[in-house]
């Protein structure tokens, strides 16, 4: 499986091309409030940027507290969403201990799916989709 991260955020020069091509390429809207991946200055426009994006996490907090399974665990970390099932309740953000759900104004949460489509639209190469260590893997290393 592969993760999203934002590996080189001291690049960063704030154009929102990543969360655009999140709205676009996989929600079909053009508008950064509803994309997966967030970006803001880190306190001003000298002090750079930085990306709020899931970090994966397993077992995930925003499938746990989702009553309708909108939000389902993936086998190695993150979560699929099925955005049928989703009732707008807002449980998944409340849950997110790294605030990456992001709720427009109606209540409909955008999560990253680490699918990387913000990935070849990051001018500055700021963004990586790495690969996740499988559940196996690391309960094999236990050993």
């Amino acid at each position: 499986m592969k993760a999203l991260r934002a590996a080189r955020m001291e690049r960063c020069i704030g154009c929102h091309s990543c969360s655009l091509a999140c709205a676009r390429q996989v929600h079909k809207v053009l508008s950064w409030n509803k994309a997966g991946i967030r970006i803001s200055s880190s306190g001003g426009l000298s002090t750079g940027f930085e990306a709020r994006v899931c970090l994966a996490c397993h077992p995930a907090p925003c499938a746990q507290a989702c009553p309708t399974g909108s939000l389902a665990q993936r086998r190695d970390g993150g979560v699929i969403q099925k955005r049928n099932l989703c009732i707008r309740c807002g449980k998944c953000a409340e849950a997110c201990p790294v605030d990456a759900i992001f709720l427009d104004h109606l209540v409909n949460p955008y999560v990253c799916i680490h699918c990387g489509q913000c990935v070849p639209y990051c001018p500055h190469d700021c963004l990586e989709l790495v690969d996740l260590p499988s559940r196996e893997e690391e309960e094999g290393s236990d050993d």
